[in-house]
């Protein structure tokens, strides 16, 4: 019977090697795996970590490669190409680096000490996705390595990482017909394989079958596997006998459920409207990037169940089989897909085509995963490529073609228009819209989507993203581009509220559950690091808007006092938010009672406190409590107001006399005066001028008005008209200097700002 060898302890590491050793080299860093050399290096901004070739080298004794017939090596992860090579005979070279491969020994290479050298290689290329994405690429093996004995005639181990064997559930009425494939390799004829479900620890189902391997089972009551509140798991044992004798097994487990995504209804779990609201996860973590224990994912997946969420998109690539599992386990319902995102490659065809295919024969068993996600923002530089449309075409065909059960899904990019031959590929659609955070308001997100949805009643809509980042910044005003902890608890607030009044909406996900890091960013005032979080980077805070979820989608008992970190305040009355899920909440100041609230359609809760001296806040709703500080100052503690390194101009600089505008204000406030028009028009004029290549045409506009390949429609319009002018230069990357913006903050000075009707 086959063996399985976990391999990750005493390797041999190096950077600095420029060929592969002929014997072990003790002056390399020893380590165990899994690992990662972009740990620090990746998350510490500047967009300068180490992409390169790493050298990872072992010594294997002879009997660990052949303790049966046939040997195989497991790697689980190496980022982001691998070249495998055993006593200098190159074994295998691998493109993709979130998905599982294995290589076969060759037994003619077995010494009695043999040396297996691992080349991963995260160097930039125009072939291997991802090369362009908000997230760094974490060279190294970073998951597990194992050798797999098994004798000659055994389960297929050669099929694209895949575990051998196919379950499909089929629920008709009380009942459940499973039909099961496995894929055999074997020179004989004489072999069967025996099927048995188990549940509960008791069999309830077998088969068996001679020289063919699909049988069928009818499972009489099928217990449900049905979301969140009932994760229900069979499992499935095969064991292979050749010439009358056991040889192989493997295990597998499945559930039984049905689901249907309907443009009107939404999601439907077995029967039943179940709208999927939910987060998405970026894996790394700090110091060790994507190189996890299982500890690490059982954390995230008990924060994501914390919050209440029953759906997770694992963005942007195949993640562990730990977390797979997880989610089996725990009933959330998952989006999973491959890493062609950003930017389209033409030479990078074929690896979409690789890693969907692993994607899909790896992780077809699952239950949780209901979509294949065939990519991300990928139009960001324009939407009419042809061999981008091809490209799509080819990987929808291909995930039906292998999984015949579950539709496809893309996130398109909101420049792009739902017009495009691009956004009608997939069976089902979701959008990454960011209103209210990069440009527009807040409040332009339900519009869109019904829009959406009245000129494309029979298309299903979902949110593929949406967020806005906090950092340990505090405002009692919170405003768009603060990234206070405030404004962030405020945007998803008003996300709610949009995405409750909209059950068409098939799936929503949050970007993103956790801080993760992107080494090119530089914003926030903390450079390496995506901030859009509902949890810190580390784990360690769970930030309000955490708690604005936990209050509408979980059923755990809890109250919370928002803003605990911002203590010292200026104002004489000050705002206290408060979120339960409770149905009556009454907070105390002092052992005072402020008031008591009843619960509305939202469980956001807003008292109105009086800041003198120190003040104990404490909020009870039911059985529970919280508890926090504010302090009464006389001056705002600048420590609250968030400073970039490097930043070209700081809000001290920035003159703002009533009554006038500023770079302060907003695109939109501006244009809706006359003077601020003709003011947008030069400004407009002059960032053309400075932006354009130098050489080219300043006064062409190549026939049209254009963006990066996209026309400019009313919804990027709108998106502009939201930004302030501050920061729409802050985004435009340093282009323009602080004595440039300054000179146009004094032209903005002098133009009045409508008066306001009382």
């Amino acid at each position: 019977m086959r063996t399985i060898k976990n391999i990750n302890k005493n390797w041999y590491f190096s950077k600095e090697a420029s060929a592969v050793p002929t014997a072990l080299p003790d002056d390399w860093e020893k380590l165990d795996l899994p690992y990662t050399w972009n740990g620090d290096d990746g998350q510490d901004g500047g967009n300068d970590y180490y992409r390169g070739k790493g050298y990872f080298a072992k010594i294997l004794n002879k009997e660990e490669l052949t303790e049966n017939d046939v040997s195989y090596l497991q790697f689980d992860g190496v980022n982001s190409s691998a070249t495998v090579i055993l006593n200098g005979t190159k074994l295998c070279v691998h493109h993709g680096g979130y998905s599982t491969f294995r290589v076969k020994i060759d037994r003619n290479l077995v010494k009695d000490e043999n040396l297996l050298v691992v080349i991963a290689d995260n160097s930039p290329n125009d072939f291997v996705y991802p090369q362009m994405a908000d997230f760094t690429f974490y060279g190294g093996i970073y998951r597990d390595v194992s050798i797999v004995n098994v004798n000659r005639c055994h389960f297929d181990l050669d099929y694209y990482g895949a575990p051998g064997i196919r379950v499909t559930p089929e629920v008709k009425g009380k009942n459940a017909s499973v039909s099961v494939e496995s894929y055999v390799t074997t020179d004989s004829d004489n072999y069967k394989v025996a099927y048995e479900i188990i549940a509960d620890g008791k069999t309830v189902a077998t088969a068996e079958t001679e020289g063919k391997t699909q049988a069928v089972m009818t499972l009489e009551d099928v217990h449900l596997w049905d979301g969140v509140k009932d994760p229900y798991l069979y499992s499935l044992k095969a064991t292979l006998f050749c010439s009358g004798a056991p040889v192989d097994e493997i295990n597998t487990r499945f559930g039984c459920r049905s689901f249907e995504i309907d443009p009107q209804k939404g999601f439907i779990l077995n029967g039943r409207e179940y709208p999927l609201r939910g987060v998405s996860r970026h894996q790394d973590r700090p110091h060790i990037g994507n190189a996890l224990t299982y500890e690490h994912h059982k954390e995230d997946i008990d924060l994501i169940c914390e919050v209440g969420a029953n759906t997770v998109r694992l963005a942007h690539y195949q993640h562990s089989q730990i977390f797979y599992d997880l989610c089996d386990e725990k009933g959330l319902i998952v989006w999973a897909e491959i890493p062609y995102i950003s930017k389209h490659m033409p030479k990078g065809m074929e690896n979409t085509k690789l890693q969907m295919t692993e994607l899909i024969c790896q992780n077809y068993n699952h239950p949780c995963i209901v979509v294949w996600g065939l990519s991300n923002e990928i139009t960001m530089n324009g939407e009419a490529d042809q061999s981008l449309i091809d490209n799509h075409i080819m990987l929808n065909n291909l995930a039906h073609s292998l999984d015949k059960t579950r539709p496809t899904t893309v996130a398109a990019v909101t420049m792009c228009s739902p017009d495009s031959e691009y956004a009608k590929i997939s069976d089902v659609l979701s959008y990454n819209h960011y209103f209210g955070w990069y440009g527009g308001n807040v409040n332009m997100n339900g519009p869109w989507f019904d829009d959406f949805h009245k000129k494309y009643p029979d298309r299903a809509i979902g949110i593929s993203e949406y967020g806005c980042e906090a950092l340990d910044w505090h405002t009692s005003n919170p405003e768009q581009g603060d990234y206070t902890e405030e404004y962030q608890a405020y945007y998803h607030e008003e996300l709610i509220k949009q995405i409750a009044a909209r059950p068409y909406l098939w799936a929503t996900h949050v970007w993103n559950m956790f801080d993760f890091a992107a080494d090119a960013r530089s914003e926030g005032g903390e450079n390496g690091m995506n901030h859009k979080g509902l949890v810190t980077f580390d784990r360690k805070y769970k930030k309000d808007a955490f708690y604005a979820y936990k209050a509408w989608l979980s059923d755990e008992p809890f109250v919370h006092i928002c803003s605990k970190r911002y203590v010292e305040r200026v104002e004489d009355i000050t705002e206290v938010k408060v979120y339960t899920n409770q149905p009556e909440v009454e907070l105390f100041a002092n052992g005072k009672s402020v008031g008591k609230q009843t619960r509305g359609e939202f469980p956001f809760y807003t008292f109105k406190v009086s800041n003198i001296g120190e003040t104990k806040l404490t909020a009870k709703a039911g059985d529970c409590t919280d508890e926090s500080v504010i302090i009464k100052v006389d001056t705002f503690n600048e420590k609250y107001r968030m400073k970039e390194e490097g930043a070209v101009i700081n809000w001290f600089e920035i003159e703002t006399p009533p009554g006038y505008f500023s770079v302060n204000d907003t695109i939109g406030d501006i244009i809706s005066t006359f003077k601020g028009k003709l003011f947008a028009l030069k400004l407009l004029k002059t960032v053309k001028n400075t932006l354009a290549p130098k050489g080219s045409d300043k006064k062409s506009d190549g026939g049209g008005i254009s963006a990066m390949g996209f026309s400019i429609n009313k919804t990027m319009m709108e998106m502009v008209k939201g930004f302030t002018v501050k920061r729409a230069f802050m985004m435009l990357g340093g282009q323009f200097t602080k004595e440039q913006i300054l000179d146009i903050n004094a032209s903005l000075n002098k133009i009045k700002k409508p008066s306001k009707k009382k």
